[in-house]
């Protein structure tokens, strides 16, 4: 879900936002969407592959901005906006915030390859063609991102990196087609 609306891209309509509005309602009368709820709502259930389950709980995680393991409707608005409709910069900052899993600020090569093997894995079980080895793209990543190469990279190099380096954006970036996704997910859960 990521930084760039690719040309072949779907544009999320205003229709379309306001049904994950209304769904947020029935599904979450408390105010509070759960993890388990937050899956439902996106289509993430038994059939679903391990990589796109982590990918969410990554999202999930991400989005809860006070880390209480639930996102209120303000939470939810805000991660709906940005992913679907948000900036570039502002993309780029949350995509750092789910590589960084433990909340450093910085980035090691554990956390940056975890999220490009389930980012790669869902990108390959779309496309079969797709071929490339993890840790090969994160030495790159880092060979290219890491300027001071003190082998961690900074929100500050992880945004200059995918703005200088389109290879680098392909590769950071949580883009696995947000607004296709979407749509399709809203399609089959009506």
């Amino acid at each position: 879900m990521g930084q760039a609306q690719s040309g072949t891209e779907k544009e999320v309509t205003l229709q379309h936002i306001q049904g994950l509005y209304r769904k947020f309602a029935t599904e979450c009368p408390s105010g509070n969407l759960h993890l388990h709820e937050c899956r439902r709502i996106f289509g993430i259930n038994r059939n679903s592959t391990e990589e796109e389950s982590a990918y969410m709980e990554n999202l999930f995680r991400s989005f809860d901005i006070n880390q209480d393991g639930k996102l209120d409707f303000m939470e939810y608005v805000a991660a709906v906006h940005l992913v679907l409709r948000g900036k570039l910069e502002d993309k780029l900052r949350w995509s750092f915030k789910v590589y960084d899993r433990d909340g450093n600020g910085c980035l090691d090569r554990q956390e940056v390859r975890h999220i490009v093997k389930i980012i790669y894995t869902i990108k390959k079980h779309n496309d079969p063609s797709i071929s490339g080895d993890i840790d090969d793209i994160c030495d790159r990543l880092f060979d290219v991102v890491d300027k001071n190469n003190d082998s961690q990279i900074s929100l500050e190099e992880f945004i200059e990196g995918a703005e200088r380096d389109p290879w680098v954006m392909d590769q950071l970036k949580l883009d696995i087609g947000p607004c296709d996704w979407f749509i399709e997910q809203q399609e089959k859960n009506p």
